[in-house]
């Protein structure tokens, strides 16, 4: 689900449109507020509502629209990997990222996840010489780890290569891999400093201009070298998001203080603590993507492995605008507040509602529209990725509903909780996998996929129930039933109904409810907390609350 970005010109144009959204948004950082007070009653009380659904608003506004930025360079990225490298190549940039991505799951050991939350804390505590200990901690940790995690592959690469290939003749591709490796975590690092400060703009054009300079590079060089271009290519995209990263992360004004070796003991154990639990949910949520790739590879072929990688790219494309400002300012200002249930537990209903309202109208317009796009963002030859895309569609509508709630588990800094409710899903998903596509080829990934996500709502719930007394609120029952049945009577419609009537019935629920949501949406906030951006497409498609 990664989607990456050119000249002088185009950076400006990309600075200029992140900017234009932090103008009408926020600066460049967010401030964390505190706990609402949940004592208020009547016209105060549901002001004090209606903040925190602008507050999510902005910050999915800011973060959804560099996310769409990247989403047309990863297009262009995506379009060109495929028509240059066809399905059986494409397959192969999949594995590659797989290993890749393993790799610094198990070197990284969380403290992309476990930074955010610790400098979080510690900048909610307003202790600049703490800040500034965390965050000197934390960079020279990402370094070390970054080395240890290069290491490791390249001392393993040989037996990854017969794991992954059947044999050693790719051997030296995936000791290249180590470069990237090194690359990704240092700035893992660097990014949770920046997330961790709030400092939501940054991250926004970290973002966009990583992606747009590595697509610059990894393009060109697939289009001379093919397939040998692949592993390149990954450590160009790594490179360049190492760069961004930097400059971004040394525009915070944290006071360079020495710290002591007991310090750096005390803060690096306090990191990886909570980080190996983060390593291990990493680790076992890409050791299932890449089961499921190998699964497909044996038992289908080269081929079917990179349809399923379409497939599983495009799929994420709108949902992960969604995840992505999630976890941006969601979870550290869930962590801010966690100790409070009442509020925890509000902050993840109103997270969820939103995520409902706005990919809802998304997943029925992918699943509409899956043979089209595919054909436009790949070639005619990946059509037989449409049946998978859908399957896909449907599980990661699911993650929009367990993942807010899940970041209760992550919050809490509860470990084992966390881990339990990964290995089970992890068994279930490889489970799940292996069953599936025996059986239904391809498309059973998808299937899989799905009825992971079924699995792992009903393992989270009781856990975040317990922990915080959790429970959905009613107008997230009802607009999850809602969305819930456009879907599924869209996705069924294709298996049912002739092409054109299937196609009609999701252009029209996709539209209806698109409007619906904006409406739903613009009924939560005040009209100052619209970003003026939205405002302005608002008052255009008659969709403002004045023109209702």
């Amino acid at each position: 689900m990664q989607t990456l970005n050119t000249t002088a010109a185009t950076q400006v144009l990309a600075n200029s449109a992140v900017c234009e959204l932090q103008s009408g948004i926020c600066n460049d950082s967010i401030s964390v507020s505190g706990p609402a007070d949940l004592s208020q009653t009547g016209p105060a009380k549901a002001a004090a509502e209606k903040h925190t659904y602008g507050q999510i608003l902005k910050s999915s506004a800011l973060v959804g629209g560099s996310s769409v930025l990247n989403i047309l360079i990863g297009i262009v990225r995506t379009k060109a990997m495929a028509m240059l490298l066809g399905p059986a190549g494409f397959g192969l940039f999949g594995l590659y990222g797989s290993i890749a991505n393993l790799t610094q799951s198990i070197a990284g050991m969380g403290i992309n996840s476990s930074g955010v939350r610790q400098i979080a804390e510690a900048a909610g505590s307003g202790d600049k010489a703490r800040i500034a200990q965390t965050a000197a901690v934390l960079r020279r940790t990402s370094i070390v780890l970054g080395g240890l995690g290069a290491v490791m592959l390249l001392v393993f690469s040989r037996q990854v290569c017969r794991l992954t290939f059947g044999g050693t003749e790719r051997v030296a591709a995936v000791s290249l891999l180590s470069i990237a490796v090194f690359f990704s975590l240092v700035s893992a690092g660097q990014g949770a400093l920046i997330q961790g400060m709030r400092r939501i703009a940054d991250l926004a054009k970290m973002n966009v201009l990583g992606a747009f300079f590595g697509a610059c590079i990894s393009i060109p060089l697939v289009y001379f070298f093919r397939e040998k271009g692949v592993v390149p290519s990954l450590i160009a995209v790594a490179a360049m998001t190492i760069l961004t990263s930097w400059w971004y992360s040394r525009k915070i004004e944290v006071r360079v203080a020495a710290v002591a070796l007991s310090q750096v003991r005390h803060e690096a154990s306090a990191l990886l603590k909570l980080g190996s639990a983060f390593m291990a949910s990493g680790f076992l949520i890409l050791g299932v993507a890449y089961a499921v790739r190998i699964t497909i590879l044996h038992k289908v072929g080269l081929e079917a492995t990179g349809l399923y990688q379409s497939a599983w790219m495009l799929g994420g494309f709108y949902v992960g605008i969604v995840l992505q400002a999630m976890g941006a300012d969601f979870y550290p200002r869930l962590t801010a507040s966690i100790r409070d249930h009442l509020e925890s537990n509000r902050l993840v209903n109103e997270q969820t509602l939103i995520g409902i309202l706005v990919a809802g109208p998304g997943v029925l317009a992918t699943l509409t529209f899956a043979p089209l796009v595919i054909s436009l963002l790949y070639s005619a030859r990946f059509g037989g990725a449409v049946g998978v895309l859908r399957w896909i569609c449907l599980g990661a509508t699911l993650q929009v509903i367990t993942w807010p709630m899940g970041f209760i588990i992550i919050a809490k800094g509860k470990q084992g909780f966390f881990i339990f409710s990964e290995l089970a899903w992890t068994i279930v998903a490889i489970a799940l996998a292996w069953l599936c596509v025996t059986r239904y080829g391809v498309n059973g990934a998808g299937i899989a996929f799905f009825l992971s996500y079924v699995f792992h709502g009903v393992v989270t719930y009781p856990i975040v129930s317990y922990l915080t007394g959790f429970r959905w609120s009613a107008e997230n029952k009802r607009q999850g039933a809602i969305f819930f049945l456009l879907i599924a009577a869209v996705f069924g419609s294709f298996y049912l109904l002739p092409l054109a009537w299937a196609a009609g019935l999701g252009c029209l629920a996709a539209l209806a409810s698109a409007v619906y949501s904006v409406r739903t949406i613009l009924k939560l906030v005040s009209p100052g907390q619209v970003p003026r951006q939205l405002r302005r497409l608002f008052a255009v498609t008659k969709l403002s609350p004045s023109a209702s």
